[in-house]
């Protein structure tokens, strides 16, 4: 019960301030400055990085005139952390806000109810809303959703922002019950037929993980029983200790913006992903999984299962031409990433608050450093 009231409180005061930052502009130069606390470990044996070289490549990533506020940085190099560096009043223990990091959460937890039997990929996935004959969202799959190419009707962004579905759904007319208003949408085109970014697919799927686990409408039932899940599928085996989900009222996971996990956490989720599901020689998740997950969708082949891939494609975030292709990500939609290159056994968690103008030299200095690194 403890939990479910921190939930709850967490979720309000998450909310306040996610919606300031999604209605105004985020951080600008002067509202956080960076810290000194910086780690680097000598490379030069392994990779003929010198660390001068290395620290070098990272100041960028911590230039808030240019790029932002930047609050941590972790690079992990074939599976061990080579660089770690905070900005003030943020430490190794500091769990910071996913955003959209939590799609790619979300979907590693989808893949674990596939396994299970739970759900299938390319069923109709079981929506009451949507159980009436005729209805055209009873075609939409599990693919669809983590695709985005669900085709039911969604704005993601808006102008002003208190229009896009995707504030609607996590702070006004939606925030009661998100499942309820992102099933409720209608078809805008049939289900596979173009890519459409949507954050309510996310919390979709959240409600039908929800719903393979318990049939009750009770809001702490539903709670307990994802974070149950969650709890004994992937933070204990992949040792994702502060990962931290939000939930809203109705008792669904905010699967798609607010989770929280320290920088760290972010990283060994990142090398779950590298390593194909495998973590300390258990298969956690399916290799085939993760193969679905980082594969390019028909509609856009710079996007996978939730997840984005550095291939040319619409809006990718990622950087197509300056980094190797098999290259994935999650992108959070202030510019936080986590960045996975198995060809370089790579991973580089960057989290902070940046402006989409300040995302251009932000994502140069993250595509720089990365090429540092040799591909094998």
């Amino acid at each position: 019960m403890t939990r479910s009231i921190n939930s709850k409180t967490l979720w309000r005061a998450s909310a306040a301030l996610f919606l300031c930052a999604m209605l105004a502009s985020p951080f600008h130069p002067g509202d956080a400055q960076s810290g000194k606390s910086a780690h680097y470990v000598t490379l030069e044996k392994t990779t003929g990085i010198s660390t001068a070289t290395f620290a070098t490549a990272i100041e960028p990533i911590f230039d808030e005139e240019n790029v932002g506020a930047t609050q941590a940085l972790v690079v992990m190099y074939n599976g061990k952390i080579v660089a770690e560096r905070y900005g003030e009043g943020i430490e190794q223990e500091t769990r910071l806000l996913s955003r959209s990091l939590g799609k790619t959460v979300t979907a590693a937890l989808v893949g674990l109810m596939v396994s299970d039997g739970r759900l299938a990929l390319d069923a109709p996935v079981p929506v009451k809303a949507w159980s009436q004959p005729g209805d055209p969202r009873g075609s939409i799959t599990l693919r669809n959703l983590l695709q985005m190419t669900s085709g039911l009707e969604h704005k993601e962004d808006a102008t002003p922002r208190y229009e896009s579905d995707t504030v609607r759904m996590l702070f006004t007319d939606g925030a009661q019950d998100m499942a309820a208003y992102a099933e409720s949408k209608p078809v805008a085109r049939p289900a596979g037929n173009m890519f459409v970014y949507s954050s309510a697919d996310t919390i979709i799927l959240c409600d039908l993980m929800t719903r393979m686990l318990t049939t009750s409408e009770n809001p702490d039932i539903r709670r307990k029983a994802m974070l149950e899940f969650i709890e004994g599928r992937l933070m204990a085996p992949a040792g994702l200790h502060s990962l931290t989900p939000e939930f809203d009222p109705h008792g669904t996971m905010i699967g798609g913006a607010m989770m929280h996990m320290t920088p760290r956490d972010y990283a060994r989720f990142g090398d779950l992903l590298r390593n194909k599901g495998r973590v300390n020689g258990h298969q956690l998740l399916s290799a085939r999984w993760v193969s679905f997950m980082t594969s390019p969708s028909l509609r856009n082949p710079a996007y996978g299962g939730h997840i984005w891939l550095n291939r040319q494609g619409p809006e990718n975030p990622l950087f197509p031409g300056w980094a190797p292709k098999d290259l994935f990500g999650a992108v959070g939609h202030h510019g936080q990433y986590i960045l996975v290159s198995p060809s370089q056994k790579l991973v580089v968690v960057r989290m902070g608050i940046s402006t989409q103008q300040e995302r251009v030299p932000l994502r140069a200095a993250l595509a720089r450093l990365i090429k540092l690194f040799p591909s094998s």
